[in-house]
């Protein structure tokens, strides 16, 4: 069985030690819970395999001592999003995610905003601070419609919960296929017919040079004026200004958004400031336990390093999963 200089770069490189010593004691393990000092612990190290979290955001994120270290040949990323590696030469280096680890809990969050504006939560609220009692309704999920941009295992987790609430599903991917609890899937050429369909669109796809501004000016100026737009991907995939653009002018239901271009969001950023969108910290993928079912992928994953066999969620950097 192969050995392996293992580096654990999280906020909290125990829980991650805990684990790996039970399940690979013989291993050397150092743990690192800074972006500044990990190039020089690779260095010192000479480490071979490091699992990494984007703990503090893409600023300052060390890649360029992942990627260009000698000695690095797997990467592990703990999330499922890994725009912040690339590029990299895959003959080179091989890098991993733990796609999966948040799908349900990611899926909820969409759900929750959907049920969020479809039951008119926005007005209730604002009548509740002006201390109103207003003639209100509510309105049934039921029968909406909702199109998913990525059918990955987050996508697919949220056409499930989609469905079990009897809505119509649509989901768009890069290889278009059957897919559970989705009515229509099609490929991505086909989204200009499909804004218009949708009451809600979740954005659930990888960021890269293809995505970057997929949900643009074209986009908001087809969708209903009642459409809400749900985003736990990455900033970027949906442009901001035309976003704004569209709120300002009233194109739009609203929006619950995860993930920002620049992260933390600027508190002079004007997205603060619109009652019909939900701003969160880049936390729908982040609950009581998620770390730890992430290690336990990569636990398994280094047994199989150890092994000398395939690696689970190998990512190609082309396609971004």
């Amino acid at each position: 069985m192969k050995s392996a200089t293992v580096i654990l770069h999280t906020d909290n490189p125990d829980v991650a030690l805990e684990v790996l010593s039970h399940d690979h004691g013989y291993l050397e393990f150092h743990g690192c819970d800074s972006y500044d000092a990990l190039p020089n612990l690779i260095f010192e190290t000479q480490a071979e395999v490091v699992y990494s979290v984007r703990f503090a955001g893409s600023s300052g994120f060390p890649r360029e001592a992942l990627i260009n270290a000698p000695s690095v040949k797997w990467v592990s990323i703990g999330g499922s999003g890994t725009d912040h590696m690339t590029p990299w030469d895959p003959a080179q280096l091989t890098v991993t995610n733990a796609a999966g680890v948040a799908a349900d809990m990611m899926s909820q969050y969409a759900l929750g905003a959907m049920l969020h504006f479809s039951l008119g939560f926005p007005q209730f609220h604002a009548a509740q601070q002006r201390r109103e009692w207003v003639s209100g309704k509510v309105e049934p999920i039921d029968g909406k419609t909702v199109l998913i941009l990525g059918l990955g295992k987050t996508g697919e987790a949220v056409a499930a919960r989609a469905k079990a609430l009897d809505m119509t599903t649509i989901g768009v991917r890069a290889r278009p296929k059957a897919t559970p609890n989705v009515d229509e899937v099609y490929g991505m050429q086909a989204l200009p017919d499909l804004w218009a369909r949708a009451d809600f669109i979740v954005v659930c796809l990888p960021l890269l040079d293809t995505t970057r501004g997929l949900v643009g000016a074209a986009a908001f100026a087809a969708m209903k004026e009642t459409t809400v737009i749900i985003d736990v991907s990455r900033g970027g995939v949906i442009d901001t200004q035309h976003l704004l653009a569209a709120l300002d002018a009233g194109r739009l239901g609203g929006a619950a958004l995860d993930v920002f271009p620049t992260e933390p969001l600027p508190v002079e950023h004007p997205i603060w400031g619109y009652d019909n969108v939900i701003v969160t910290p880049h936390c729908s993928s982040v609950y009581d336990g998620w770390d730890l079912k992430s290690v336990k992928m990569f636990s398994e994953n280094l047994k199989r390093y150890r092994d000398g066999k395939t690696l689970s969620n190998i990512v190609n950097p082309e396609r971004g999963y």
